[in-house]
């Protein structure tokens, strides 16, 4: 059984940092990519960063140069590091693996980790 827990958020004042983790255990076939998402009340989930198997990454445009992604080299452990956090990245951040299973895309996520920035 696959599980993304997610670690590191809280409460930081604006111009903070914070540095989010997830663990991944259980085996996950043809790993694809991994990344962070997030959910602020009344909005849509939206992607914040991600990282693939070929070492690629993709920023939101809100984040870029604040933000860093990275993984270990296990593939089973995926980071955050947000710099100079903003109010408008208070969220839930969630944890994603994406893998191909039988050809079609699979989503794994993690139950998400509060991030607030206020003063």
């Amino acid at each position: 059984q696959v599980q993304l827990v997610e670690s590191g958020g809280g409460l930081v004042q604006p111009g903070g940092s914070l540095y989010l983790s997830c663990g991944v255990s259980g085996f996950i076939d043809n790993l694809v990519a991994m990344g962070w998402y997030r959910q602020a009340p009344g909005k849509q989930r939206e992607l914040v960063a991600t990282i693939t198997r070929g070492h690629s990454t993709n920023y939101a445009d809100s984040v870029k140069g604040r933000f860093t992604i990275s993984r270990n080299n296990a593939w089973n452990a995926v980071y955050l590091q947000m710099n100079s956090l903003k109010p408008e990245d208070t969220a839930v951040y969630y944890c994603n693996v994406r893998a191909v299973v039988t050809t079609a895309p699979y989503d794994y996520w993690g139950q998400g980790t509060q991030v607030t920035v206020s003063s």
